[in-house]
């Protein structure tokens, strides 16, 4: 992942609204949520939630698929830990003062999945 990658999907999710239809869509799973649902779920007009369920797709946070005449939308789990992961290696150092000698070896657990 690159700088400009980074940005545009911080960027997505920066927005109060896109970040609740995607953390709603990771709490339903992989498989998402049908567009009605999350309109009903978080009472979002029709034209609202299409426009930013486009800038989610755009940046490949979320993936729609059509079953029959049913929209549904999916997160990008990939594209998440993607997100994550250069964060935590481009943004942020393990010598920082940020992080405790705990927290380092708990990050360094996890990367050698």
């Amino acid at each position: 992942m690159d700088l400009e990658h980074a940005a545009g999907r911080c960027a997505e999710l920066g927005n109060i609204t896109r970040l609740s239809i995607f953390r709603l869509l990771v709490k339903a799973g992989k498989n998402g949520l049908p567009v009605g649902q999350i309109q009903s779920s978080l009472g979002i007009p029709g034209s609202t939630l299409t426009h930013h369920l486009q800038r989610l797709v755009r940046v490949g946070l979320v993936k729609q698929r059509r079953q029959s005449r049913v929209l549904h939308c999916e997160p990008q789990m990939d594209a998440v830990r993607e997100l994550a992961d250069y964060l935590v290696s481009e943004c942020c150092t393990l010598r920082s003062s940020l992080f405790t000698e705990d927290e380092i070896d708990k990050i360094q657990v996890k990367d050698t999945r």
